[in-house]
């Protein structure tokens, strides 16, 4: 069974901390919303048993934009 990605954890920041630099930069929400949405596209691959392809694309995608997540997350 898929389980949803922890970014919190990953963060290292609870959602008080999260929702006070979401609401600060438009960039970051944006980034923010944009995660969720990729790794709600993983968990259903997940769910379908997609192919290792696609699914490992998705993977790559929500990683890239953790990536940006955390860039952005420093320069605060």
């Amino acid at each position: 069974m898929p389980v949803k990605h922890d970014l919190l954890a990953d963060l290292k920041l609870n959602k008080e901390e999260l929702a006070q630099h979401r609401s600060k930069d438009p960039r970051l929400h944006q980034l923010l919303d944009q995660y969720d949405n990729v790794d709600k596209e993983v968990l259903a691959a997940e769910s379908a048993l997609a192919a290792d392809g696609p699914l490992r694309t998705l993977k790559e995608r929500r990683l890239k934009v953790k990536k940006q997540i955390v860039e952005r997350l420093r320069g605060l």
